[in-house]
C-alpha cells in the first residue's frame, strides 16, 4: 500500500468560509478519495489559522477572549465541511501545543543555522493579506486582492536569510519540475526567484496573540512563518516518527498563496534540515461575477447555501467538473443549475431512473449477466483516461471520462430499444442489453464516487451492489462484470428536473391550464397544448379543428398564409435527454430537449404512441417560438409536430440522419 499525504491551506477564522474556500476543499477532498480508490493509505490534513491579527480583532468586537472564539469557529468551520462531505483525517490549529512545539523547533533549527537575525524594517503591511506589500505591487495605493490602503509600519523584527536560498531554490525548479504546478504558476514562481530575494520579517513586536520566539519571548512568530509550519506539526514533528508522513505528497493552495508555499516554505525547511514536499499545486479562483471571491470584499457566496439549494454532491459535481483545476472558473446560480439540470437530472439521474425501472417492469428487478462479452473497449479507453486524468490532477478530465459511461449507456438503450425486445419476446438479447446498461452505470458510480460519495453510493445501492465509497478499490470494481445477478431497488428521483419557479403572470392569463385540444394540419400535428383565450395572429399558429373530425380538409384558400408569415414559425430539431410519464394523463410526456444552445421542458400529447424510455436519444422537430403554457401544471416550452392518422397513434417526424440539435427546419 502507497503512501499518500495532502494537505489544504489552512483557513483564517475571521469569517465563515465563502464558496472560494469550499472549491479548494472539494478538489482536494476529490483528490484524497481517489487515492483512497486507488487504495492508497491516504492522510488528508485541513485546518485553521487562528494567530491572524483579523482574528484577535474580529474576537475583540465580540467581546471574545481569542482562544474562545476560534473554539467556536472550529465548530462552525467544521460544520461547513462535513455539508460537503470532506473527509479529511487531520483537522490541525495553529493554537494547539503539537503545532507550537513544531514552530518552536523550526525557528530554534533556522536560528541556529545563522538564517534568523535581528534587524528593522518599515513597509506598507496589508492587514488583510498580514503580508508586507512591495509599493510596485499597489494599485493606485491599495493592495489588489483587497482594495485597501495599507498601514505604513516600522518595527524592529527578526527576518529570515530568504536571500541566501536564491540558487538552491531554481536548482530545485530544475531537478524537479513536478514541484510547482501547473506551468504556468512554475513559470511565474521562477521568474520571482531569478529577479533575487529579499530577506523576510518572521515575527511581530509588542504582541501577545501568537506563539512566542524561543529566544525572544516578547516577540511572536509572524503569522505567515507560523501558518506555513502547519504542514508538518500535522506529521508528529519534531518527534523522530514524523518521517512516517512527511514529507507531503501534495500541497492544493490558492493562485495568491504560491510565493509563500513555493519560494519562503521550501527555502525554511531547507533552512532547518527537512525534507521538500514533492508537489505544490496552486489552482485558480472561483470567482463570483468576475471578482475574487472574499470575505473583506462582500464577494463571497455561502457554501451552505449553495449546498442547501441543490444538494452537496451536485455542487461537488458542478466546482470540480465545469472549474478546471487550476484555472479560473466563474460561479453563478444559473450555471449552477444548469450543470444540475443538463448533467445530473436529465442524464445520470435519468439513467439510473430508466435502468432501475425497466428492470422492475421487464424482469421483475431482477437482472442476470450471462457472461456474454460486451464490447469493452469503451469501458477500458473510459478507466484509462480516468485515471490518467486523475493521477496529473486533472479533475475535469477524470469526471468526463466517469459520464462517458453513462452516455454509453444511453446510447445503447436507444439503440437496442429493450422495450421492442420484450414486446418481441427475445429474453437474451433482453436480459444481456439491461445488465450492460446497468453495468455501464455501476461502473461510472465507481468512478463518481470521489466527486459525488453520497449520490454513487445510493446508485450502487440501488443496482443491488455493494455500496459503500469508503470500500470500493479502483483495481477491483471499476473492472466490467459479465455475469452475475443482482436484485435491483426502484426510488425516488435522484435529482428531480428544475422548473422555472414560478410563470411571469402575464404568461400565466395567456395560457391557462384548463383545456387541451388536438390540433390537426394536412400533413402534421401537434398535440396536446392549451386553449389560449387570447391567441396570436392566425397568420403563425395552426386553427383548431374538432377532434372528432373524420378527415382535416383542405385549407380554404383565403386561410392560407404568405411564405413571410411562415417564416415567423421558428421550427427546430431538438434531442430528447429524458422523458417520463406526466402523472393522472393517458397522453401526456414530460420531455427534456437538448436544442443545442439550450435545455428545455416540454410537454407532449404522445403518450399514446410512445413509451417515455423510447424517446430518449430521439431527435424531433419543435415550435420553439412559441408562448410558454402550462399543462397539468407543467410548463411547457415549444411544440412537438406529430403527425395524427385518423384514429391511429401520434407519429413523430423521423430522420435518416439527425441534424444536430438546433438545426433550423425550413
Amino acid at each position: 500500500m502507497s503512501r499518500f499525504y495532502l494537505t489544504t491551506a489552512i483557513d483564517y477564522v475571521n469569517n465563515r468560509p465563502h464558496l472560494g474556500q469550499a472549491y479548494e476543499k472539494i478538489c482536494a477532498d476529490v483528490i484524497a478519495r481517489y487515492h483512497r480508490l486507488r487504495g492508497d493509505h491516504v492522510r488528508f490534513v485541513m485546518g485553521n489559522d487562528e494567530h491572524s491579527q483579523n482574528v484577535f480583532k474580529r474576537a475583540r468586537q465580540l467581546g471574545k477572549e481569542p482562544l474562545a472564539y476560534c473554539d467556536q469557529m472550529e465548530g462552525e468551520f467544521r460544520q461547513v465541511w462535513s455539508k460537503l462531505d470532506i473527509s479529511f483525517d487531520d483537522f490541525i490549529r495553529t493554537t494547539e501545543p503539537r503545532h507550537r512545539a513544531a514552530v518552536q523547533e523550526m525557528v530554534r533549527r533556522s536560528h541556529a543555522a545563522g538564517d534568523i537575525f535581528e534587524g528593522e524594517y518599515e513597509g506598507w503591511y496589508c492587514v488583510s493579506c498580514e503580508e508586507f506589500k512591495p509599493e510596485k505591487v499597489l494599485v493606485d495605493g491599495a493592495c489588489p486582492v483587497h482594495k485597501t490602503k495599507p498601514e505604513w509600519i516600522k518595527e524592529k523584527n527578526y527576518f529570515f536569510r530568504l536571500s541566501a536560498y536564491r540558487d538552491r531554490l531554481i536548482a530545485h525548479y530544475d531537478a524537479h519540475p513536478e514541484f510547482i504546478e501547473p506551468e504556468s504558476r512554475r513559470n511565474e514562481i521562477r521568474r520571482l526567484v531569478e529577479g533575487g530575494l529579499e530577506d523576510i520579517s518572521v515575527s511581530r513586536a509588542g504582541q501577545a496573540w501568537g506563539i512566542p520566539l524561543p529566544f525572544d519571548p516578547k516577540s511572536v512568530v509572524y503569522v505567515w512563518f507560523d501558518a506555513l509550519i502547519n504542514y508538518v506539526s500535522a506529521t508528529g514533528y519534531p518527534a523522530a516518527n514524523h518521517t512516517d508522513w512527511w514529507p507531503a505528497d501534495l500541497h492544493v493552495i490558492g493562485k495568491d498563496i504560491t510565493r509563500f508555499h513555493c519560494v519562503v516554505w521550501p527555502a525554511m525547511l531547507m533552512s532547518a534540515g527537512l525534507a521538500l514536499p514533492r508537489q505544490v499545486f496552486g489552482h485558480g479562483w472561483v470567482t463570483f461575477k468576475g471578482e475574487k471571491m472574499s470575505k473583506s470584499l462582500g464577494t463571497g457566496v455561502d457554501p451552505l447555501e449553495a449546498a442547501d439549494r441543490l444538494g452537496a454532491d451536485p455542487l461537488r459535481w458542478y466546482l470540480t467538473r465545469e472549474v478546471a483545476f487550476g484555472q479560473d472558473g466563474d460561479f453563478s446560480w444559473e450555471l449552477f443549475e444548469k450543470s444540475y439540470n443538463a448533467d445530473l437530472a436529465n442524464n445520470l439521474g435519468n439513467l439510473v431512473n430508466r435502468v432501475t425501472s425497466m428492470a422492475h417492469r421487464y424482469r421483475g428487478g431482477v437482472l442476470t449477466g450471462r457472461g456474454v462479452a460486451a464490447d469493452l473497449s469503451r469501458v477500458d479507453e473510459a478507466r484509462k483516461s480516468y485515471e490518467a486524468g486523475l493521477l496529473r490532477l486533472d479533475l475535469t478530465g477524470g469526471a468526463a471520462a466517469a459520464m462517458s459511461l453513462v452516455d454509453a449507456a444511453n446510447e445503447l438503450i436507444a439503440r437496442r430499444e429493450p422495450w421492442k425486445l420484450a414486446k418481441a419476446g427475445d429474453e437474451a438479447a433482453l436480459d444481456a442489453v439491461l445488465w450492460d446498461a446497468a453495468e455501464s452505470l455501476r461502473v461510472s458510480a465507481v468512478l463518481l464516487s470521489p466527486y459525488m460519495p453520497g449520490s454513487s453510493g445510493e446508485i450502487l445501492r440501488r443496482l443491488g451492489v455493494a455500496h459503500d465509497p469508503a470500500s470500493l478499490r479502483f483495481d477491483v470494481d471499476s473492472k466490467w462484470q459479465a455475469d452475475g445477478q443482482r436484485s435491483l431497488q426502484q426510488g425516488s428521483l435522484l435529482w428531480p428536473r428544475l422548473e422555472p419557479a414560478e410563470v411571469p403572470a402575464r404568461l400565466q392569463n395567456e395560457a391557462p391550464a384548463a383545456s387541451t385540444v388536438n390540433v390537426t394540419t394536412k400533413e402534421s400535428s401537434v398535440t396536446d397544448q392549451p386553449i389560449n383565450p387570447n391567441p396570436p395572429a392566425p397568420a403563425s399558429t395552426p386553427v383548431a379543428a374538432p377532434a372528432a373530425a373524420p378527415a382535416p380538409a383542405a385549407a380554404p384558400a383565403d386561410n392560407r398564409i404568405s411564405i413571410d408569415d411562415f417564416m415567423k414559425i421558428d421550427l427546430r430539431v431538438a434531442r430528447v435527454t429524458a422523458a417520463e410519464r406526466v402523472p393522472n394523463s393517458k397522453k401526456l410526456i414530460k420531455l427534456s430537449i437538448d436544442l443545442g444552445s439550450e435545455q428545455r421542458t416540454v410537454v407532449a400529447g404522445i403518450a399514446e404512441g410512445y413509451e417515455a424510455d423510447a424517446l430518449v436519444g430521439r431527435h424531433v422537430v419543435i415550435v420553439a417560438n412559441l408562448k410558454p403554457a402550462k399543462l397539468m401544471g407543467i410548463e411547457s416550452n415549444g411544440m412537438v409536430l406529430a403527425a395524427s392518422p385518423d384514429g391511429g397513434k401520434p407519429m413523430l417526424v423521423a430522420f435518416d440522419t439527425p441534424p444536430a440539435p438546433g438545426t433550423r427546419v425550413r
